[in-house]
């Protein structure tokens, strides 16, 4: 067998088995919003029509012509991959969809050849890591789905995942606003000084991308006032103990500064998915994770 018709099988493979993990996996309700996985070609086509108002036209990335003709944000990933979907039941069609994850775990890294923070981040030692490893990217909320309850109950939804999988540590790339790294310079070096990761889990810049984040010392700037105007996902990563890798990577066609950022999830400890289960409950929130933990 070739290694093109190699790969191809084990691609086949990994599917089925997503697509079972899929139909089997997380639903957690609240009122008219639903978080769960993607489990057809039509949810895909949804979360990727998401995307694409989001990034594309929100935030002014550039699309390929062939995006920019379906409307829809994609990559060759997208198809091995397991998507987390808030969705609107008070909403119909593609738009139903407001908000989203994309999660990459070891065996779709494998079936592909790599991870998707790959291009831009030396993330070997993470890929050494002996525990069960999670890529998370491609997050985004619809404008008008931005508020409390929307990111709480996706973060549910990442930590029901994360112990179905009995995942060790999370990892990808979060963004900061634009492209000019002097502008970003405080919050740059705020995540250099105060939160970068430990060596033998520091993912790295790409050497022909490495934008420095070493921009400023501490004392010519405020700590408390730079670590609070910093992105919510990224807040989000660093109140789970989360840290950073060093440089950051300028990605021109998102227009944004990018940082790779490292969760262990022993961080978010028994007690607090216990806590978080709990709330669930009392505010009448119906959580159903997986079998298997």
């Amino acid at each position: 067998m070739s290694e093109a018709a190699s790969s191809r099988l084990a691609l086949d493979r990994f599917e089925s088995r997503a697509a079972l993990d899929a139909a089997d996996a997380i639903d957690v309700r609240r009122g008219a919003l639903q978080v769960r996985l993607a489990r057809s070609e039509a949810d895909i086509d949804a979360v990727q029509a998401l995307r694409y108002r989001v990034f594309y036209d929100e935030m002014g990335a550039t699309p390929t012509p062939e995006m920019a003709r379906h409307k829809r944000d994609f990559d060759e990933f997208d198809r091995i991959c397991d998507h987390l979907m808030a969705i609107d039941l008070t909403r119909e069609g593609p738009e139903a969809v407001v908000g989203t994850y994309r999660y990459i775990r070891r065996p779709a890294a494998q079936a592909m050849g790599r991870f998707y923070s790959e291009s831009e981040f030396d993330v070997s030692k993470i890929v050494a890591f002996p525990g069960e490893i999670l890529e998370l990217g491609r997050s985004c909320v619809d404008a008008r789905a931005r508020n409390n309850t929307t990111l709480q109950m996706m973060w549910q939804g990442n930590s029901a995942y994360v112990f179905h999988h009995k995942i060790d540590l999370m990892f990808g790339c979060a963004s900061l606003p634009g492209i000019d790294p002097e502008a970003l310079a405080v919050p740059l070096s705020h995540l250099y000084h105060r939160h970068l990761a430990p060596p033998e889990l520091r993912p790295r810049a790409l050497a022909e991308r490495y934008v420095e984040m070493n921009r400023l010392p501490e004392s010519a700037y405020d700590p408390e006032k730079a670590g609070a105007e910093l992105p919510p996902l990224i807040k989000g990563y660093l109140r789970l103990g989360g840290f950073v890798g060093a440089g950051a990577v300028i990605d021109h066609q998102f227009n944004t500064t990018d940082v790779s950022v490292v969760v262990k999830c022993d961080q978010v400890s028994e007690k607090y998915y216990r806590h978080y289960v709990r709330r669930a409950k009392d505010a009448g929130v119906t959580w159903e994770p997986a079998k298997g933990r």
